[in-house]
């Protein structure tokens, strides 16, 4: 399966083993609950998918690389303490409570979350000396003498054999405790996470059009080569950093993450090209002011890859300021529903200092069970500048009660105001977008590349969909119905080919 397949699958089993009956009693007994075991390859987005899952049951995570673990860090040091059995008394070995089962209390007691994930990363790479204990933890679900608490269920990951030389292989007496799914890479699934994530266009564009790059690992002559999914995220965000700094993107760079000579070289003079095309076809003067007659004409004479490319540039100039919009609004939707409970003639001041904390108390328990998205993280940093700033406003002002809730009020119009002023600019920018493609590619593939990427991108969808765009809209719509009816044409075709095999073969004696 691959690993978006494999997510819903986990999501599946988390939810069952949290279902309770009528009593508020876990269905499955944690004791009948088999541990997840994903197996797949490094880099695929195992680790990322168990934090997707966990933000989308709204329970806590908590994750550990069991590589990192010793006997005594993962069961408990021991101690001696006195017990009286039957009148005497005797000396008793007990364990202090476990590093990763005191995790998982702390993160309960900070994030208020009772339920999660309990996620173990290199489950099958664990010391000689913890891997005697491990079978029991995955069939009592305990770590010396303290188990693990109800409404935590246990996903564990692992890398085959081939991949890793640490790998210990399961017992069939261990294997049949788990839960085992078997996860592979793929580029397609793997695409519409890089688009929540908001990956480097140039990586993106490049596997588009090269896909077998997006992930191998081979032994060669000249030793391991590799490229995986966790290499092409990582880089994509160096790159990011890099241009920001205005360091040079070069070989150097792309050699550190992707593990193969041919795709770094390949990459690297790709990325050239991309930078070559930004400026040469002027991508944000095109989005601001229009395409004129020379770049569509060039557009139209390009070869395939300077086309894709060029999409791929479009798109990633949009992205910036369509993911900015949509936080804005968010945030301010939220906060507006913050202040419709602050009363206009109390202690405005003292309110917002007060919206302000629990907004703070929110994110950390957020934090704490590792449920904060990045996109969150920002929503709420848009709203505590917009109360601190407020708070500061009003004490300069010198004004209480009704006074400062009406001047509150403006302060937070005006904001309102500056995110729909932009709102109209990105529609502006998302016009002049499908006009050049339009005037430059009719409705071809590249134009069902632009519809491709605002459907899948979520930032680009939201906006779209609070904010319209008729030329969105209209080639969707068609683009679609002509895909539809391709596929029909494929699957008549097919069925008469098969037909035609049947008449031939019949006539055979076949």
């Amino acid at each position: 399966m691959n690993i978006r397949e494999a997510k819903e699958q986990i999501k599946q089993s988390v939810s069952i083993y949290l279902a309770k009956d009528d009593f508020g009693n876990y269905k499955i007994p944690i004791e009948k609950q088999r541990p997840i075991f994903l197996i797949g390859a490094p880099g695929i987005g195992k680790t990322a998918i168990m934090e997707q899952i966990a933000k989308e049951l709204d329970i806590a995570i908590v994750s550990y690389s069991m590589t990192h673990h010793t006997r005594q860090s993962a069961l408990g040091l021991p101690f001696i303490v006195k017990k009286n059995f039957q009148g005497e008394e005797y000396d008793v070995s007990e364990y202090t409570m476990s590093e990763i089962i005191a995790s998982v209390y702390e993160s309960m007691e900070k994030s208020g979350k009772k339920e999660g994930i309990l996620f173990l990363d290199e489950i099958n790479c664990v010391s000689e000396t913890l891997a005697p204990s491990m079978l029991q933890f995955l069939q009592y679900k305990t770590f010396g003498n303290h188990r693990v608490p109800q409404g935590w269920v246990i996903c564990t990951a692992g890398n085959p054999p081939e991949y890793n030389r640490s790998v210990h292989e399961f017992d069939v007496v261990t294997m049949d405790r788990l839960k085992v799914m078997e996860a592979e890479a793929d580029f397609e699934t793997w695409k519409i996470y890089a688009d929540s994530k908001n990956l480097h266009k140039a990586i993106m564009s490049y596997l588009d059009i090269k896909q077998d790059d997006f992930y191998h690992i081979e032994n060669t002559v000249d030793g391991k080569v590799y490229v995986t999914a966790r290499g092409w995220e990582d880089l994509s965000e160096a790159i990011y950093l890099y241009e920001e700094k205005g360091f040079k993107v070069d070989e150097a760079l792309i050699g550190q993450y992707l593990r193969d000579k041919r795709v770094t070289g390949e990459f690297a003079t790709f990325y050239e090209l991309y930078e070559k095309y930004k400026a040469d076809y002027g991508i944000r003067k095109m989005l601001e002011a229009g395409a004129d007659e020379k770049i569509v004409s060039r557009a139209k004479e390009a070869a395939f890859d300077e086309r894709t490319t060029v999409m791929g540039l479009i798109i990633e100039a949009l992205r910036p300021g369509i993911r900015d919009n949509v936080e804005k609004m968010s945030a301010y939707k939220s906060l507006f529903e913050n202040l419709q409970k602050i009363a206009p003639d109390g202690d405005i001041a003292g309110d917002l200092a007060h919206l302000l904390e629990e907004e703070e108390i929110a994110l950390l328990k957020e934090q704490s069970a590792n449920g904060l998205s990045y996109s969150r993280k920002r929503e709420s940093q848009i709203k505590e500048n917009f109360i601190e700033a407020s708070i500061q406003a009003i004490k300069l002002a010198g004004v209480q009660g009704q006074p400062a809730f009406d001047f509150l009020k403006k302060n937070f119009n005006e904001e309102i105001s500056k995110a729909k002023s932009e709102a109209e600019g990105i529609l502006k920018e998302l016009e002049n977008a499908f006009d050049f493609t339009e005037r430059a590619f009719g409705d071809e593939n590249e134009m069902l590349l632009l519809i491709t990427e605002l459907t899948v991108n979520p930032y680009a969808a939201r906006f779209i969909s609070e904010n319209g765009c008729d030329k969105y809209f209209q080639y969707n719509q068609k683009l679609m119905l002509h895909e539809r009816s391709k596929n029909l044409r494929e699957e008549i075709q097919e069925f008469n080919r098969i037909q035609e095999e049947n008449r031939n073969n019949a006539g055979t004696g076949i």
